[in-house]
């Protein structure tokens, strides 16, 4: 099962979803949160690499002071994890 990296639009904190969740409170905020509306960050093999991505990307935007990833930093980090799960495969 696949899950998806995404973001509260309320207080722009990262979590994660599985493909057959429509809704997330947010742990944060409280938000409920369309999982069907939101971005997709990343898709991810379990919920271990979802977890450890979500603390990854905030921690990120935290030190970098920034707001969100742009385009090209989204296409990055979805070309990394495809090229690291690969890696784990062979």
């Amino acid at each position: 099962m696949m899950y998806r990296v995404i973001r509260c639009p309320g207080c722009l904190t990262f979590t994660y979803v599985d493909p057959y969740q429509h809704w997330k409170l947010c742990h944060v905020c409280g938000e409920v949160i369309d999982a069907t509306r939101a971005p997709v960050y990343l898709e991810v093999i379990d919920h271990q690499d979802a977890e450890r991505v979500v603390c990854q990307l905030q921690d990120y935007l935290e030190e970098t002071c920034r707001e969100d990833l742009d385009d090209a930093e989204k296409k990055k980090i979805r070309s990394e994890y495809a090229r690291w799960v690969r890696s784990r495969i062979d």
